[in-house]
């Protein structure tokens, strides 16, 4: 309101009649009270009569929407000091006993000592100042446990006390921790998890993914559970259906993988044993896109029990990994240098094979096959189908399968309020 402040006392009463059904507020508490300054200064509160004096009062509560008991404070706070003003909140405490240079020794002595818990602590501080002679520690040698604890959560302490070091990785003696280097033989997998998810409490399968470096020769299997008496039989019947010989067996640090049963099995065959280094993601990373690109745009997010397990285990050896490998062309980048001498990959028509194609191309290739296994007969698995028959005969077979195993999921029922 503009020279609201200058309105007569005849004025102030009739606005105040005039607008009983209408509430006003101030925009904020500063210029609320502000305002209410300007008007008892203009009005010359202090020496105007008793009558006056409640018309001014009823104005200011009118058009400010405070209450009487507000507004008597702050007539009483103008009366006093010439001044209307908000006044800072000052919350009732106790004086504090420890001061700045008490926390800083406390923090000292927990650093020494290397973090003991409170009553051994204040044993020391006790013992400091009694035995020891020491003056500095008066104060806190009667401090108690409780409020020792206290004191360790404030800020003053935790910013002295803080101690910062690296992350030390834990000790594994299982695997070695490198990068595979299968120096262009096949032989040589990568291998990870993809779960389907849970639902209500139901665990949903596992797809154990397994790609060779060199030929991206891919074998899926699947697991109701990742302990050892899922997993291990898996394992074993994945590493049978690759048709080379078995090099390198690499994975990430979890626990499914990196434990001495799978161990001892790699021990057996003679198969080196490696595993992700700290902070390098691309060790893994050629699995870890086929997650992606294979098992989720096939299989899809959707929940699969894990009953279903050894179903989809079936589909995958019948199905999904003939058709990975004898039809599905993937890419083999060309790697070279760009102008500031950086690694380049570059993905050129001619790149494009599929994993036995891409077998069968590698020098002394009959050399990598495992015993009993030829080009003649992996050509005849290749020849039964062309690349568009096997992958609608993989479909129908998806299809179905994914249609019987989801009608058998038990559904919660909906409760509709």
């Amino acid at each position: 309101m503009r020279n609201a402040e200058s309105l007569t006392a005849e004025q102030m009463g009739g606005f105040v009649e005039g607008s009983a059904g209408i509430e006003f507020a101030g925009r904020d508490r500063a210029e609320t009270y502000r305002w209410v300054q300007d008007v008892l200064v203009e009005r010359e509160y202090a020496t105007r009569s008793r009558e006056e004096r409640g018309l001014v009062r009823a104005y200011l509560e009118k058009v400010t929407g405070l209450g009487p008991a507000q507004m008597t404070r702050l007539i009483r706070q103008y009366r006093e000091t010439g001044r209307v003003e908000a006044r800072p909140y000052r919350r009732r405490r106790f004086p504090s006993r420890y001061l700045d240079a008490d926390i800083a020794l406390l923090a000292e002595v927990d650093r020494a000592h290397e973090f003991l818990n409170g009553a051994a602590t204040r044993c020391i501080l006790k013992r400091e100042y009694e035995e020891f002679g020491h003056q500095e520690y008066e104060r806190l040698a009667q401090i108690s446990v409780s409020h020792l604890y206290n004191l360790r959560a404030s800020t003053a302490y935790r910013r002295r006390a803080a101690v910062f070091e690296e992350t030390r990785s834990s000790p594994v003696s299982i695997g070695e921790r490198r990068k595979p280097d299968p120096e262009g033989k096949p032989g040589h997998i990568r291998i990870d998890t993809v779960h389907q998810g849970d639902r209500d409490g139901i665990k949903g399968v596992y797809h154990i993914n397994a790609v060779d470096t060199v030929t991206q020769w891919q074998v899926v299997g699947c697991a109701e559970r990742i302990s050892e008496a899922f997993l291990m039989p898996v394992l074993e019947s994945m590493l049978h259906q690759f048709p080379f010989q078995i090099k390198g067996f690499h994975s990430d640090n979890g626990s499914e993988y990196i434990n001495y049963p799978v161990a001892e099995m790699l021990e057996k065959m003679r198969v080196e044993f490696t595993k992700s280094r700290s902070c390098r993601s691309q060790d893994n990373a050629l699995v870890e896109g086929k997650n992606g690109a294979v098992i989720r745009k096939l299989i899809g997010y959707g929940h699969i029990e894990g009953a279903h397990a050894e179903t989809m285990r079936k589909f995958y050896a019948a199905h999904l990994n003939p058709y990975l490998n004898y039809h599905r062309p993937c890419g083999f980048a060309t790697v070279g240098l760009d102008e500031k001498g950086r690694r380049k990959r570059t993905y050129k028509p001619e790149d494009y094979a599929t994993p036995y194609q891409k077998l069968k191309s590698l020098p002394g290739a009959g050399e990598f096959l495992k015993e009993g296994i030829t080009f003649e007969y992996l050509d005849r698995q290749a020849g039964a189908l062309s690349d568009t028959e096997s992958a609608q005969k993989m479909g129908a077979a998806k299809a179905a399968l994914l249609a019987a195993v989801k009608s058998e999921s038990p559904v919660p029922p909906r409760i509709f309020l």
